[in-house]
């Protein structure tokens, strides 16, 4: 059994990662961490140029950290784990793996009424169109 466990360091997603290992201690742990490329727009002014190759430098030196945290956490838990990176729109990437998957674990902000309506949910649009069953950690 694959569970799939995307995550961005939050502490949602921490939550999610260790509800997984607990719920399904058989199972192994695809964790996915999504760069979003549309975010490398915000901060780095409009010309993208040098800065969008650092952005996304910068992003990729942050999930490695985030991956070798996960692995430590995994050891300690007794978690089988893979990881996983994509680069792409959260929502739309976390449904394609989980359709390699079993069981998708995500955590949410759980943010609501105009911060929801303005921000979105990936969590929400995963589990819309999530080909699998999802459970959403808070």
């Amino acid at each position: 059994m694959q569970v799939l466990v995307p995550m961005d360091g939050s502490k949602q997603s921490w939550k999610a990662f260790e509800h997984a290992a607990e719920r399904f201690p058989e199972a192994t742990l695809v964790v996915l961490r999504v760069i979003d490329p549309v975010q490398a727009g915000y901060g780095i002014g409009l010309d993208g140029g040098a800065g969008a190759g650092q952005w996304l430098d910068a992003q990729e030196e942050a999930t490695e950290r985030l991956f070798e945290e996960v692995r430590e956490r995994a050891e300690a838990a007794g978690a089988d784990v893979e990881t996983r990176k994509e680069v792409g729109r959260p929502a739309r990437e976390i449904t394609d793996v989980a359709a390699e998957c079993d069981q998708v674990v995500i955590g949410s902000h759980g943010r609501e009424g105009v911060s929801r309506i303005l921000l979105g949910s990936v969590a929400e649009n995963v589990v819309r169109r999530s080909p699998v069953p999802v459970t959403v950690v808070r």
